[in-house]
């Protein structure tokens, strides 16, 4: 709903309309909602056909569990032929053998390669995080979660002009003239609050940073309810990194620069910590989800499943498509090589060698997400005799 260049972007921010999901950025975790201003162009990356004896591990991965999210998946792709058809391929009942069968015939892999010849790139990690709250302010819960405010216009120009798809501005009318929206630091001082829009208030203002960042979570109301909320809209304003901006500061090395370590430094110094928020002007607006056992809905308006959904830059990798990636986990740095489904967009998720891994929900998922930022290959699972164009 999900999401981040590592850790120099949240430290950026995943998502893409309808489900631009959060600033969820590479802290390392990931998504900006899409600024005003078009995405920079992806530079000729190539995808090359290959044999599935080219993905390293390809035999040794638990496909099945992949498979389930494909199909998944595949009611959102019935209006796109090529993808109906595959899916209408996919075997019922049938065991692990049988579905690695259906890959490699239905399917063939392409490798990413980017226009510069660089077949390497960067795996970032998000998740669905929970929080404290209450649906009424008090001394403790005084930081708002706010709904989409009823003066938020936003404009999809490729109604006046074709030639702009995909690019949106929002703002607010002043008059007869739209401005821009309110900044983060206006919403936070009290200046353009959507007074009157508040879905819960939470108890931590870098927690509700963070899920703005990820652009979906879970709230544990003080009346035992659980609140799921997931992106509904975004101000209009570009992410700004507070990782890169504390890098720069130098109050934190690189290797801090993770969601963990910007949470540790806003601990050290309170009385700082609303003015590094503000320096961020981009604002996430929420709704709320129905609460259920299923993920947050990713850009593909599917559940997204731990471990195997994947956020992508659209304009490489299809929606829907398997991806399967070759990289290695945080921390310990075992092997990650398995096959994942393109669920989910984000702002940060941009160029050919890019993606967000989804670890899921909770603490531990959290975590992981935090400390992800490690190298990536990857290969795109197209059906055969597809055009390679998304």
């Amino acid at each position: 709903m999900l999401a981040a260049t590592g850790l120099l972007q949240a430290v950026t921010g995943c998502g893409i309309a309808p489900a631009i999901r959060g600033d969820r950025a590479a802290v390392p975790i990931q998504t900006a909602p899409p600024p005003s201003t078009p995405a920079p162009a992806v530079v000729n990356p190539t995808l090359v056909p290959v044999d599935f004896s080219a993905l390293p591990g390809w035999n040794d991965d638990d496909v099945a569990a992949a498979f389930a999210v494909f199909v998944r998946s595949c009611p959102a792709l019935r209006a796109k032929p090529e993808w109906a058809a595959v899916c209408a391929q996919a075997p019922t009942g049938a065991d692990a053998t049988a579905q690695r069968r259906y890959f490699e015939s239905a399917f063939e892999p392409r490798q990413v390669v980017a226009g510069d010849g660089r077949a390497e790139g960067l795996l970032t990690g998000y998740y669905e995080p929970l929080l404290r709250g209450s649906r009424t302010r008090d001394e403790r819960y005084r930081h708002p979660l706010y709904a989409v405010p009823d003066d938020l216009i936003v404009a999809d120009l490729a109604e006046l002009y074709p030639e702009l798809k995909g690019l949106r501005i929002r703002g607010r009318l002043v008059g007869r003239k739209l401005v821009p929206y309110f900044s983060r630091a206006d919403i936070d001082a009290g200046r353009g609050a959507p007074t009157g829009r508040e879905l819960a208030w939470v108890d931590d203002a870098v927690e509700l940073f963070f899920l703005q960042v990820q652009g979906s979570g879970r709230i544990r109301l003080d009346s035992g309810v659980l609140l799921r909320v997931g992106y509904a809209d975004q101000n209009g304003h570009p992410y700004r990194s507070i990782g890169r901006l504390l890098v720069e500061r130098g109050e934190l090395t690189v290797d801090q620069a993770s969601m963990q370590g910007i949470k540790s430094w806003g601990a050290r110094n309170p009385d700082q910590l609303a003015s590094l928020l503000g320096e961020n002007p981009s604002y996430v607006f929420f709704r709320e989800l129905p609460d259920n056992d299923a993920g947050p809905p990713g850009s593909l308006g599917i559940p997204l499943t731990g471990g195997r959904s994947l956020a992508v830059d659209p304009r490489v990798v299809p929606l829907g498509a398997p991806v399967f990636i070759d990289s290695t986990a945080p921390g310990a740095g075992a092997p990650l090589r398995r096959l994942m489904v393109a669920q989910d967009t984000g702002g940060a998720i941009k160029g050919p060698i890019r993606a967000d891994f989804f670890f899921g929900f909770g603490d531990e998922a959290g975590e992981l997400a935090g400390r992800m930022r490690q190298p990536l290959r990857m290969w795109v699972l197209l059906p055969r005799g597809m055009s390679p164009k998304p």
